[in-house]
C-alpha cells in the first residue's frame, strides 16, 4: 500500500501560505515601481531614500536601546529564575514560581499591553522609553528562563561540588564554571529575546510615550500614511536581522544539546 501524499502536500501548501508573501515582499523593496501591482526594474532606490529617513533611524535608535536593555536585563534574571525553578523543583513554592514565569508565554500580548498600560498609569509612571524596557523584560526573561531550565535539566551538578571540593567559593564556581557551562543556553535565550524584543508592536504600543516610537510603531504609521516601497526595504532588512538572529540562536542549541 502506498503511503499517502496529503500530509506531504499539506505541508508544502502551509509553507508556501506563509513565505511566498515573504519572498513577493523582498522582491518588491528592489521594484523601482512605487506600487508593488507593476514590475518596472531592478533598483535600489528604495534603500537608499531609507538611508535618508532620519525619523526612521531614530524609531531604529530606540529599538535597538531597548532590546539591548531588555535582553541584557532577561538574561539576567531569567537565568536566575531558572536556577531557582531546578533548584527548587517539586516544591510548592516551585510550582507557583513556574506558573508566574510561563503565563507570559501563553498569555495574549494586547491584554499583556493592557495590564502593562493600567499598571503604569495607577503608579502614574510617564510612558517612555523606560516603560517599554520594562514590559519586554516582562516576557522576554520567561523565553530565557526557559531556555536556560532545559540546559539545566542534563547538568551534571557534581562539577560545581568538585569544584568546591578543590577549594573555589561560591564567586568563583559561579564565574569560572556554572555560568560557561551554562552559556550556550544563556546566549540563545537572549538572541531569541532580542528578536522579539525588536519585532515587539502590540505590548510597544500600548506603553509608549512621546517621542519613544519604536520601529514597529513607525512601521505602523508609515502604513497608514502609505509608503509601501520604503516599508518593503526595511521589512526586508528586518527579515535579515530577524532570520540571523533565530539561526544564531538555533545553532547554539544545538551545539549545547550535542556537546551535553
Amino acid at each position: 500500500m502506498k503511503p499517502s501524499r496529503l500530509p506531504m502536500l499539506v505541508t508544502w501548501s502551509v509553507i508556501l501560505f506563509f513565505y511566498v508573501p515573504i519572498v513577493i515582499l523582498v522582491a518588491n523593496s528592489f521594484n523601482s515601481s512605487r506600487f508593488g501591482g507593476s514590475w518596472e526594474s531592478a533598483s535600489l532606490k528604495w534603500y537608499i531614500r531609507l538611508m535618508n529617513e532620519p525619523s526612521i533611524w531614530h524609531a531604529l535608535t530606540n529599538t535597538l536601546i531597548i532590546a539591548g536593555v531588555a535582553t541584557l536585563a532577561s538574561m539576567v534574571l531569567g537565568t536566575s529564575a531558572a536556577f531557582a525553578l531546578h533548584r527548587f523543583a517539586g516544591t510548592r513554592l516551585q510550582k507557583v514560581h513556574y506558573s508566574v514565569i510561563y503565563t507570559p508565554l501563553v498569555l495574549p500580548e494586547i491584554l499583556m499591553g493592557l495590564s502593562m498600560l493600567l499598571f503604569f498609569v495607577q503608579l502614574k509612571v510617564q510612558l517612555g522609553l523606560a516603560t517599554i524596557a520594562i514590559a519586554h523584560v516582562t516576557f522576554c526573561l520567561s523565553y530565557v528562563a526557559m531556555t536556560v531550565l532545559a540546559r539545566l535539566q542534563d547538568f551534571d551538578f557534581a562539577i560545581i561540588e568538585a569544584a568546591q571540593d578543590l577549594g573555589a567559593g561560591w564567586w568563583t564556581t559561579l564565574w569560572r564554571v556554572l555560568i560557561p557551562m551554562l552559556a550556550p543556553g544563556i546566549l540563545a535565550g537572549g538572541l531569541l529575546a532580542f528578536t522579539l524584543s525588536i519585532d515587539d508592536f502590540v505590548i510597544s504600543f500600548f506603553v509608549a510615550g512621546p517621542g519613544s516610537t519604536t520601529l514597529p510603531i513607525k512601521i505602523y504609521s508609515m502604513i497608514k500614511y502609505g509608503a509601501p516601497p520604503l516599508i518593503n526595504a526595511l521589512s526586508t532588512i528586518l527579515l535579515v536581522i530577524t532570520f540571523s538572529c533565530v539561526i544564531a540562536s538555533q545553532y547554539m542549541s544545538n551545539r549545547d544539546r550535542r556537546t551535553a
